[in-house]
């Protein structure tokens, strides 16, 4: 696998090396003593599963907060996704920055969001399906999130939002006394 750095200290955008041959391919998709090397120490507890019909449908931006903020390590396996994330973590040198990765079934790119971050991702084909794993279990007390077209972020989405859900459409703008999630 390789590990590319983002501007977002702790955030990555992995490649799978796949092998092929005329049976098809093999990828791994993590391996401990790798994702050991870039500090990645804690175990992965969940494994989400999500499809989304309709392109243009848009999903977040969701953290959680501590102590259940979590890490994710997220990949398409079918379709295609504009995937962001928001470094939120109070104090960083890159607070309120965000990065896009477009995730592909062909690609087969994962992107690791580290604790402290917000995440959405805007459907680029019908029929996208996503997989999720994330190292703290689901926590609808600690449950936040952020409005996707926030001013203060300033995210250019590639396609007209055709759907997103009144939970995601209810989460607040930013206000500028926003000051982020505390990380022990």
């Amino acid at each position: 696998m390789i590990f590319r750095e983002t501007r977002l200290a702790g955030a990555y955008i992995i490649e799978p090396e796949p092998f092929s041959d005329q049976r098809g391919l093999f990828a791994r998709t993590f391996c401990r003593r790798e994702f050991e090397e870039i500090g990645h120490h804690k175990e992965f507890v969940q494994f989400n599963h999500s499809l989304t019909r309709q392109k243009g449908t848009l999903r977040g931006l969701h953290y959680q907060r501590p102590p259940h903020a979590e890490i994710k390590l997220i990949r398409c396996i079918r379709g295609a996704a504009y995937d962001v994330i928001v470094d939120i973590r109070r104090g960083s040198r890159t607070f309120l920055g965000h990065i896009s990765v477009q995730l592909t079934e062909q690609n087969m790119k994962m992107i690791y969001v580290p604790e402290g971050f917000a995440h959405g991702f805007q459907a680029l084909e019908s029929g996208t399906e996503l997989i999720y794993h994330h190292t703290a279990y689901y926590a609808p007390d600690s449950e936040g999130g952020i409005r996707y077209d926030d001013p203060l972020l300033g995210i250019e989405w590639p396609l007209p939002v055709q759907e997103i859900s009144l939970k995601d459409q209810g989460y607040p703008y930013l206000e500028s006394h926003f000051s982020g999630v505390l990380l022990s």
